[in-house]
C-alpha cells in the first residue's frame, strides 16, 4: 500500500482550513481535495497554494459529496458556522448548516470508506470540576451556547453513524483557536482581542471571565494534531481534548501586553459566559503520542505583528 494519502479538506478556505493545506503537504506526502461554498469570500486563501491541491466549490449540505469523496482516505470536515456568541440569534441556520452538513458529509465518507476527522469544541464542557477530560460525567457536558450544543449532537450522531454504517471517524474537542492564516476571522476572543489591540480600541472583556480557566489552542497545534490523526491512522472512534495550554482571559490579556504595552482593557457583560472555571485534561491525545508546541504570547505576538503592517500600534 502506497504512503501517499488522498485527504479532503471541506470549509478548506477557513481560518483552520486555510492553514492546514499549506502546511499538510510539507509535513506528509498527501493530495488535496479542497472544498468551500465561497459564502465567506475568502478567495485569496487559494492563492500560492502548494502542488497537489484542487479545489472544487460545494456547499456540503446540498451538492453531492460523493463524486468528490471518492478514492480518499479521509476527510477533515472543517465546514461549519464557528460565531458561538451569533448562534444565540442564528440558531436555526446554525443548526441546518453544521448538524445538516455533518450528517452528509459523514454518510458519503462512510460510503466511500473514508476516515473522517471531526472538529468538536471543548466549549462542550460546562464543570464545576476543577479538570474535566473525555470521560467526564453527563452533567459536566453543559454547552453554554447553541453552537456547543450543536456540537455535542454532532458528536452523538457520528457514534451512531460508527454504529450503523461503519463510519471510521475520531472527534477532537479543540480548544479556542488563536494564530495566523490566510483565511483568518475575528470573532474569536483572541483573534477579536488582537484586531482590537492594533487599531487601539480598547479590550472589551467579559466581566465574568477575567480569572476564568479556559482551553486555548494554537493554529499550529491544530494543524499538527490533524496530520498526526492522519498518519497514524488514529479513526478509532474516540474523543481527543486537543488544546495547547489552559488559560485564564487575564493570561491572554497580558499576553497581547507584550507587544502592546500600552493596552486599556474595558470590562464588559456578555451573555454566553457563565462563572465557572476549569482546566481541561489532553492526557489521552498525548498518550498517542501527540504533544502540543506552541505558545500563546508567540502566537498572539505574530498576529499582531502581522497587522501593525496595516497600520496598527505593534511594532
Amino acid at each position: 500500500m502506497s504512503d501517499r494519502q488522498t485527504l479532503v479538506i471541506t470549509g478548506a478556505l477557513g481560518h483552520i482550513g486555510s492553514a492546514l493545506i499549506r502546511a499538510l503537504p510539507a509535513r506528509l506526502p498527501v493530495d488535496l481535495v479542497l472544498i468551500d461554498d465561497l459564502s465567506t469570500q475568502r478567495y485569496a486563501s487559494l492563492f500560492d497554494l502548494p502542488p497537489g491541491c484542487r479545489f472544487h466549490e460545494a456547499d456540503v449540505t446540498r451538492d453531492p459529496l460523493e463524486p468528490l469523496f471518492e478514492g480518499a482516505d479521509a476527510v477533515v470536515h472543517l465546514a461549519a458556522i464557528t460565531d458561538a456568541p451569533r448562534s444565540f440569534e442564528r440558531r436555526e441556520e446554525t443548526e441546518r448548516v453544521n448538524l445538516g452538513g455533518t450528517r452528509r458529509v459523514a454518510a458519503a465518507a462512510a460510503k466511500v470508506g473514508a476516515g473522517l476527522i471531526f472538529p468538536s469544541s471543548t466549549s462542550v464542557y460546562g464543570t464545576q470540576a476543577a479538570v474535566v477530560d473525555e470521560d467526564c460525567a453527563p452533567e459536566e457536558l453543559a454547552p453554554q451556547s447553541p453552537y456547543a450544543e450543536i456540537k455535542l449532537v454532532e458528536e452523538r450522531e457520528l457514534a451512531a453513524m460508527a454504529s450503523r454504517d461503519g463510519l471510521r471517524h475520531v472527534v477532537c474537542r479543540f480548544g479556542t483557536i488563536f494564530g495566523f492564516s490566510p483565511g483568518m476571522r475575528f470573532h474569536t476572543a483572541v483573534n477579536k482581542f488582537c484586531w482590537q489591540a492594533t487599531f487601539g480600541t480598547p479590550l472589551t472583556v467579559w466581566r465574568t471571565a477575567l480569572d476564568q480557566k479556559r482551553p486555548y489552542l494554537d493554529l499550529r497545534d491544530a494543524v499538527a494534531a490533524v496530520a498526526h490523526i492522519v498518519e497514524r491512522r488514529l479513526f478509532d472512534g474516540r474523543v481527543y481534548n486537543v488544546l495547547t495550554a489552559n488559560h485564564t482571559v487575564r493570561d491572554v490579556v497580558e499576553a497581547i501586553r507584550a507587544t502592546v504595552p500600552e493596552l486599556k482593557v474595558e470590562l464588559v457583560d456578555a451573555r454566553i459566559m457563565n462563572q465557572l472555571s476549569y482546566d481541561v485534561s489532553d492526557a489521552r491525545i498525548r498518550a498517542t503520542g501527540f504533544t502540543p508546541r506552541g505558545d500563546l504570547t508567540t502566537g498572539v505576538g505574530e498576529t499582531l505583528r502581522r497587522l501593525a503592517a496595516a497600520g496598527g500600534r505593534p511594532r
